[in-house]
């Protein structure tokens, strides 16, 4: 499905933080990505959710060379491809859950009919997650682990190919960190959905079918 080939990334401050990575990802996989605070975790996620673009190398998705889209582009592929949920929910405070869930349906245009899908499909998925009874509420009204269902949900309303989690757990206890883990599971096993996380978690990469290591800009299989 997705294809690294020979990326690298430098910055100013940092230097070379990717060097020369390449690996393949198929569907439906469950990859974990390890290594240190400073390993180039988050700027591989980054690069292969085209937030951010490596100074050489390629990427294919599903066989089309996306490595080099502009900046349009790229917003038309993670709006229908890629899923985000971060360490840090970043819902907006000033909507419900149920509106920040919903956002993400606001930029695809689609038509009234298959919004209709798209919103039962994300009732199935809070009802799945546990938060339908929190629809009304504000984020300040709800716990860091109702948050973080929340914050999956979104990345899921629009049924992308591959969800993108990096140290979704961090801010979360042992108990509300294992429950996500399970969530995380659960959407791969039911929808057949590609997850690519960043994680320090042991016990969460261990969950993972394959564990990639980052160590001084390298991957190490």
């Amino acid at each position: 499905m997705l294809a690294i080939r020979n990326i690298s990334k430098s910055f100013t401050q940092r230097g070379l933080v990717l060097d020369n990575l390449s690996f393949d990802v198929n569907e439906a996989d469950l990859i974990a990505i390890m290594g240190p605070s400073g390993s180039g975790k988050t700027t591989l996620m980054n690069i292969i959710g085209l937030l951010d673009k490596p100074d050489n190398g390629e990427i294919t998705f599903k066989g089309a060379s996306i490595a080099k889209f502009n900046d349009d582009e790229s917003a038309v592929y993670r709006n229908r491809n890629i899923g985000f949920v971060f360490q840090d929910h970043l819902l907006l405070p000033y909507l419900t859950v149920s509106e920040n869930i919903l956002l993400p349906l606001l930029a695809a245009r689609y038509s009234s009919d298959e919004l209709a899908k798209r919103e039962q499909h994300i009732n199935k998925l809070m009802e799945k997650t546990g938060i339908s009874d929190l629809a009304g509420k504000y984020p300040f009204q709800i716990s860091g682990g109702e948050a973080q269902r929340v914050a999956l949900v979104r990345a899921l309303a629009n049924n992308p190919s591959i969800l993108l989690a990096d140290e979704p757990t961090g801010s979360l206890d042992a108990k509300n960190a294992d429950i996500l883990g399970e969530l995380l599971l659960e959407m791969n096993r039911e929808y057949g959905i590609t997850l690519i996380l960043a994680t320090h978690s042991v016990d969460l990469a261990k969950k993972m079918s394959r564990r990639l290591r980052l160590k001084e800009g390298k991957l190490i299989v």
